[in-house]
């Protein structure tokens, strides 16, 4: 309820954020901040450690591993630091954006802060302390949300997104030291460094791999499409993704710890993960359905007519972050059994599929043709993974596919009944558009109920245990 808690109000707050800022500022603005982020994106990636992963999943006390964790993390950090600043005029040649240039220098100092981090906030996840977890991320959330409007309306122009984040990871940096007592020290072991390495290269090689999949679409459509093309991307790819990159992460944050302390215990382990897909499927496919129809009239009304562009690549993309969302919680189940390379595996190949498709689908559907590109990529690796899961949870196949099943075939009827509805009213606005999202809730409810009912689906009951435990 914790994380569930801060994911509503951060996303709360987000969306005030981005619904503010999208009126005030141009695509074209988003589109440098987002060249800002791939770089940085793009460093972090590629010289992650993974280090705090394994000292989450280590069993034993982890107290002789701080300091040498910190002190990587800091060297890590000003190291970023240093490359990005002299490294920002290449990078803004790469997408042809001199302005970029500047932003990459000034968001840059996000990685020397987040690097000094107190290294204690590990054990907010480890422990499941997460009501400390939710002050921490919160207090950044509400500096970010301040300071970004208030100088949007001052400056209209891509530096109210730059120092808005800037502060928000400075406030991050100083939580983490008052939140949690532990006062890292600089020290390093040569035997900690070489232990964790074991885990993390598997962790970072898994990392990789996903960044080269989440935004090497990104990188490719700002090169070759533009700025502002990027812009109405990365806008279409926020909103549209919402299952995978919140419920999902929002349930990943209690399942990896948790699957970590099953993982000699496989029934156990077997339920549990059953009902975290049953959960996230019931949560994530009317949510996705909900934007597929209804993106439309969600962009034109709270975003504005200058965004209508991305309309279709966000519905795409939406199929793309629901197929991500059912099997998200697969890499943490890989990772938390001592088996990372099953996910690394299937990485590898949606990366290949995203590489062949997505050149000669852009040049002949543009962000259409990326967002194809995507869903295509994802479908091929979610069929993989699912047969992963399977084997390792040593499940039925019929017990797996029940529970993604029965929400789908709900999540189609809301969406149909939806279609429906929107044909009664005349025009789009804000009045019509609520109507149709609680049509959409109440008929998904009815006939979760009709399923539970007649079906033996469950979900009713899932839902008050969770909520009682």
């Amino acid at each position: 309820m914790w994380v569930f808690s801060l994911r509503i109000i951060n996303r709360g707050l987000g969306f005030v954020r981005t619904i503010v800022l999208a009126h005030l500022l141009a695509p074209s603005d988003f589109g440098l901040l987002g060249i800002a982020m791939l770089a940085i994106g793009t460093l972090e990636t590629f010289s992650q450690t993974g280090f705090q992963t394994a000292l989450i999943q280590k069993k034993d006390n982890i107290a002789s591993y701080l300091d040498t964790t910190w002190t990587v993390s800091f060297i890590r950090g000003i190291l970023l630091f240093l490359i990005l600043f002299f490294s920002a005029p290449l990078v803004a040649s790469f997408f042809n954006s001199p302005q970029a240039a500047s932003v990459i220098k000034v968001v840059a100092v996000s990685t020397l802060l987040l690097g000094f981090q107190n290294i204690g906030i590990l054990f907010f996840q480890r422990d499941l302390e997460l009501n400390k977890y939710f002050y921490y991320q919160l207090s950044s959330s509400l500096i970010d949300l301040t300071i970004s409007v208030i100088l949007a309306f001052a400056l209209q122009n891509v530096w109210a997104l730059v120092w808005g984040g800037l502060a928000g990871n400075s406030v991050r940096l100083l939580m983490s030291y008052v939140l949690h007592p532990y006062r890292p020290r600089v020290s390093f072991s040569k035997d900690t460094f070489k232990e964790l390495s074991g885990v993390g290269i598997w962790v970072m090689g898994s990392g990789v791999l996903d960044f080269m999949i989440t935004r090497g679409d990104d990188i490719f459509v700002g090169k070759m499409l533009g700025v502002t093309a990027l812009g109405f991307y990365q806008m279409a790819y926020l909103i549209s993704n919402l299952p995978a990159t919140e419920i999902t992460y929002m349930i990943s944050q209690v399942t990896f710890p948790a699957y970590s302390k099953m993982q000699d215990d496989m029934p156990r382990l077997r339920e549990a993960f059953l009902d975290v897909v049953k959960l996230n499927a019931f949560i994530s496919i009317p949510m996705a359905g909900g934007i597929f129809i209804l993106a439309p009239e969600f962009t034109l009304i709270f975003l504005g007519e200058k965004w209508m562009p991305m309309v279709p690549a966000m519905q795409l993309l939406a199929l793309a972050g629901l197929t991500v969302s059912i099997v998200a919680m697969a890499g943490t189940l890989f990772v938390s059994v001592g088996k990372p390379r099953i996910d690394t595996l299937w990485q590898v190949i949606r990366l290949a599929v995203l590489i062949i498709c997505i050149y000669p689908l852009t040049a002949n559907w543009n962000l259409s043709g990326t967002a194809i590109a995507v869903l295509l990529s994802v479908f091929i690796s979610t069929v993989g993974i699912s047969i992963q899961v399977v084997r390792i949870l040593e499940c039925r196949v019929r017990s797996y596919i029940k529970v993604i099943a029965l929400p789908a075939i709900n999540g189609l009827i809301m969406v149909m009944i939806l279609l429906l509805a929107k044909g009664w009213f005349h025009h789009s606005g804000l009045m019509q558009f609520f109507l149709l999202v609680i049509l959409g809730i109440m008929s998904y409810g009815v006939i979760t109920i009709l399923f539970d009912r007649f079906l033996n689906y469950g979900m009713i009951r899932l839902i008050i245990e969770k909520i009682e435990s």
